[in-house]
């Protein structure tokens, strides 16, 4: 019984998709069942139907393919592995979106690559290191700290506001919310001044008791 993990290769770049195929070839534990740059070949679809991972260069490749649904999600167990990505947190966040499992950037070495392949094979999850803090503060920001739906309605915070509000709690500065959220420091003032105005506060430390209280009274 063959219990090689077979690989699907997807890449635009030739030299990379080359590379790639020729890495995983030398390692026992790899099967690669298809290399292209398109879908052109009539059994490609056969490939990424029996493939166990599929290795991706880009977030727009990922997306023409049509193993994934228009939602996103795969039609089947297939696990996804982002490589020579560029460091760009926003790239990051919409490929675990997708339902990426793996994401290395472009300074990783061979050995990364195979390990991060054979990871997420394995059923795990692999990202930058610098990335986890990332992807715990986007979860954090949309857990349990938002506002209330009920108060969100009430005081008319927009979408961004209502992922401020928890920042806000924690006592992180303008300058850390915008780094954090990715924005200018000026955008983050504006909106915090705009939340003050509509929660009815003068304290940017009473923002949160403000909604907290009202939540409780509706």
């Amino acid at each position: 019984m063959d219990n090689r993990t077979n690989i699907y290769i997807s890449c635009c770049n030739r030299l990379l998709r080359e590379s790639v195929a020729r890495i995983l070839t030398k390692k026992t534990d790899f099967c690669i069942i298809e290399s292209s740059s398109s879908g052109a070949n009539p059994n490609s679809e056969i490939s990424l139907t029996k493939a166990d991972v599929i290795v991706f260069d880009s977030l727009q490749r990922l997306g023409e393919t049509s193993i994934l649904e228009s939602n996103g999600h795969s039609r089947r167990a297939n696990k996804c592995v982002l490589v020579a990505m560029e460091d760009d947190p926003k790239s990051f966040l919409a490929a675990i979106r997708q339902g990426v499992l793996g994401y290395v950037l472009q300074d990783a070495s061979a050995a990364e690559v195979v390990g991060a392949i054979r990871s997420v094979a394995q059923g795990e999850a692999v990202c930058p290191p610098q990335y986890v803090r990332i992807l715990y503060d986007y979860f954090l920001s949309h857990s349990l700290g938002a506002p209330d739906i009920s108060v969100r309605r009430q005081f008319g915070l927009t979408r961004r506001e209502q992922q401020l509000i928890p920042l806000i709690e924690r006592g992180m500065t303008n300058k850390e919310i915008a780094n954090h959220l990715h924005l200018s420091e000026q955008t983050v003032k504006n909106h915090v001044h705009r939340i003050l105005r509509k929660v009815g506060v003068d304290d940017r430390l009473r923002v949160m008791e403000a909604v907290q209280t009202d939540a409780l009274l509706v």
